[in-house]
């Protein structure tokens, strides 16, 4: 039975885990299946989400993941590194294979960030996986509320501080505010915007777009080059 609990990604059930695992079957399907050994950045992630798709048992695949949080090295292939999203200064151009992201960009206050977490993660990996929720999926994904993200500043934060509408807890005061002004959502157009000639995967639930996923894979690239246009490839997941 699908669980609707709010981010329980440890459940399989839960419906968020069904959607990313849809999505990195595509992931898998499409970049893995090319190259023998690679190199991925995870901007913002965490060693747990690699750990449930078993990836700490791989031997053909090195993961770096970068947070603001440290994690102690648990396994050989993965290493936690404390840093910004919008400024990986301390890896090289091209220092990985792919740069791969779950649901970060939409965490970073501004348009102005989101551009430079962008143009970051398009410098330091060869190709790129970036993933975030729709702005007009009318249910908002962080707060589990119809269309939360249209609603004036005073009445989020009331929601989420003297009711239990808001992911069945309330919150204090200056954690509302802050999770608040963090969250930015992107539309498709600021997607395409943002990632210039990638190509777009979207997901979706009873038809209208849930997320958006811009992404770059060497056969993707070689199509595009061949036929000099930009070409957008569009995946539906249901």
């Amino acid at each position: 039975m699908t669980s609707l609990k709010a981010n329980d990604y440890s459940n399989p059930e839960y419906i968020g885990s069904k959607f990313r695992k849809k999505r990195f079957k595509f992931f898998e399907e499409n970049w893995l299946s090319q190259s023998k050994q690679t190199t991925i950045i995870d901007i913002g992630g965490t060693v747990q989400f690699w750990v449930n798709e078993n990836y700490h048992k791989r031997t053909d695949v090195v993961i770096t993941v970068v947070n603001l949080r440290y994690e102690e090295k648990q396994y050989s292939n993965i290493t936690t590194v404390v840093g910004n999203a919008c400024d990986l200064s301390q890896f090289a151009d091209g220092s990985f294979d792919i740069s791969f992201s779950n649901s970060l960009i939409e965490h970073l206050h501004t348009k102005e960030n989101q551009i430079k977490m962008a143009k970051e993660a398009m410098r330091v990996g060869k190709c790129f996986f970036i993933q975030t929720p729709n702005r007009y999926f009318p249910i908002e994904p962080h707060f589990k509320f119809p269309l939360f993200q249209f609603l004036p500043e005073f009445i989020k934060i009331f929601l989420q501080t003297q009711t239990h509408l808001i992911n069945g807890v309330k919150y204090e005061r200056a954690y509302a505010k802050n999770i608040v002004n963090e969250i930015r959502l992107l539309t498709r157009h600021e997607m395409k915007e943002f990632f210039p000639k990638s190509n777009l995967y979207t997901e979706r639930f009873i038809g209208i777009p849930k997320s958006y996923t811009s992404y770059s894979f060497p056969k993707y690239n070689l199509i595009a080059s061949k036929s000099n246009t930009r070409i957008s490839y569009h995946h539906s997941c249901y």
